[in-house]
């Protein structure tokens, strides 16, 4: 009973790799938007853009590591 627990908070916790693939999908698309909406200030919508994709990706990292952490900790 606890590995079959084990195995269902490991998959639950990779579930945020859907998530994080869905904000990478946003942040693209609102600095496309932005870029189409004010082309002058694509330099600073770039820097803003790269921030996002950063800190959407730390949420991408954590996921497999809570993962591993579930499964072979608990």
């Amino acid at each position: 009973m606890l590995e079959g627990a084990k195995s269902i908070g490991a998959g639950a916790a990779t579930i945020a790799s859907a998530g994080a693939a869905v904000g990478i999908g946003n942040v693209l698309s609102s600095s496309i938007h932005s870029v189409a909406r004010n082309p002058s200030l694509a330099k600073q919508s770039f820097g803003y853009a790269i921030l996002g994709f950063a800190l959407t990706e730390a949420i991408a990292s954590f996921a497999p590591m809570m993962a591993s952490l579930i499964s072979s900790v608990f």
